[in-house]
């Protein structure tokens, strides 16, 4: 059942959209420079005791810890943002993410306090995904439920152009640090520079999403006092099906995100030939390309469905996945940009309408729970993939290992998309967990 609340206003919707992307773009900035980091020097500054294949899966492996610690954030943020609003929630997961990175920045490494520092770097890491974990749920569900109800997608897609935003201030700063220091300098207090910088963005982030009202479409539910007590509980009682197909659709988009953006540039600056710097000034570039490529997705889906733009996106990145490996596998970065190229569309078919998608399964006082628990289970896996990667490749010794990986995981989000329900025509749900919608 639609909801009956009134259109927002269309400079609400366009403000709304805007804080969410500076606030989705400064989290992503901070969640992303710790696997850049994770990639070029967290094996020689906090595991230099192994040799470089077990430090680098060490690395990774903290990594990782942040996408465990996702769903743990991303259902007590959904609770509460459920429960008292979605504004609240976005102010904490900000300050959460902030603290955290900043710590990172600040954190001796193994040589100076020895275990501690890559205990203290696992728990941090923790943090951080803690934080992010209620992060999209909330910036998503803000800008979806403020905006005009033919626009949903559009306005959607704002803040998930935070993520290759955050990956391309991040990975930029990187470049520049990279291009400008000498190794000795880099290794020895060049990478910490990033991770202090996030002190003066949080402060940016801050001022903005306290300026934002609450969704109207949660705030109706709050006066009615529809919002359920136990809303991640209710929503896995309610939406079991919903919440695991909308996780699976979502794998392969978030899982070859990070193939791209963190193992990739660790393999091809280590065993393919590539530099340091023409990798990360590629990785900028595709991220760049990636924006308006989400916002296009967005857009169009509000005129052809959410659905039909998952399954093609998905179709096409199992047919591509060896095709992909094969042009990273030859040494050209023109040739790793193209099909770098191709691979983003395939992600942004996906990325574009997911907050819509995601937002039209669920009633109000679900919604966040549904919404952020499909998202985040995902993210387990997807953070994962660095470390399978990396595992392949030792086992197998090949680039293709990698390929045939990718490809099984678009696979299972092709067919999670065929049999999600297509929600253009069915608004967002109320508090009951009837909907409208076909096939």
């Amino acid at each position: 059942m639609a909801t009956h609340a009134p259109e927002p206003a269309l400079r609400t919707s366009r403000k709304v959209a805007a804080a969410s992307l500076v606030g989705t773009t400064i989290e992503w900035y901070d969640f992303f420079i710790f696997g850049t980091a994770a990639a070029l020097v967290f094996n020689q500054v906090f595991f230099p005791s192994f040799d470089p294949v077990t430090g680098t899966l060490a690395a990774f492996g903290s990594f990782a810890v942040g996408f465990i610690a996702r769903p743990v954030g991303g259902a007590v943020f959904a609770h509460y943002g459920d429960r008292i609003g979605r504004k609240p929630m976005l102010v904490w997961s900000l300050l959460m993410m902030g603290a955290a990175t900043v710590l990172m920045g600040l954190l001796p490494g193994y040589d100076q306090i020895g275990v501690w520092a890559p205990v203290l770097l696992v728990v941090l890491r923790f943090l951080q995904g803690f934080g992010v974990g209620g992060e999209w749920g909330g910036a998503a569900l803000m800008a979806v439920e403020h905006a005009p109800s033919n626009r949903r997608g559009f306005y959607g897609s704002w803040p998930q152009v935070g993520v290759p935003a955050g990956l391309v201030l991040g990975t930029g700063a990187f470049a520049i640090l990279s291009a400008t220091l000498t190794d000795e300098q880099f290794l020895a207090w060049g990478w910490r520079i990033p991770f202090l910088v996030s002190a003066v963005l949080i402060g940016v982030g801050m001022w903005i999403r306290l300026t934002v009202s609450e969704s109207p479409v949660f705030q109706e539910s709050l006066d009615t006092k529809a919002a359920a007590r136990m809303p991640v509980l209710d929503a896995l009682r309610t939406y079991p099906k919903e919440i695991a197909l909308a996780s699976g659709s979502f794998i392969a988009t978030h899982s070859t995100f990070y193939v791209g953006s963190v193992w990739l540039v660790s393999y091809a600056t280590t065993t393919l030939g590539y530099e340091r710097s023409e990798i990360l000034n590629a990785n900028v570039a595709l991220s760049a390309s990636d924006i308006p490529m989400i916002l296009a997705f967005g857009l169009l889906s509000d005129y052809v469905g959410r659905r039909k733009l998952f399954l093609g996106g998905m179709g096409l990145l199992v047919l591509f996945a060896v095709p992909y490996f094969f042009l990273v596998g030859t040494g050209s970065i023109w040739l790793f940009l193209l099909g770098g190229l191709v691979v983003q569309a395939c992600r942004s078919a996906v990325y574009g309408p997911q907050s819509a998608f995601f937002a039209e399964q669920f009633s109000t006082g679900m919604r966040y729970s549904g919404s952020s628990l499909a998202y985040q289970f995902a993210a387990i896996i997807g953070g994962m993939a660095p470390l399978i990667c990396t595992a392949l490749v030792a086992w197998t010794g090949s680039l293709y290992a990698v390929a045939g990986y990718v490809a099984f995981l678009a696979l299972v989000s092709f067919v999670c998309s065929y049999l999600m329900t297509e929600t253009l025509r069915s608004g967002l749900p109320t508090d009951s967990p009837v909907r409208v919608g076909s096939r």
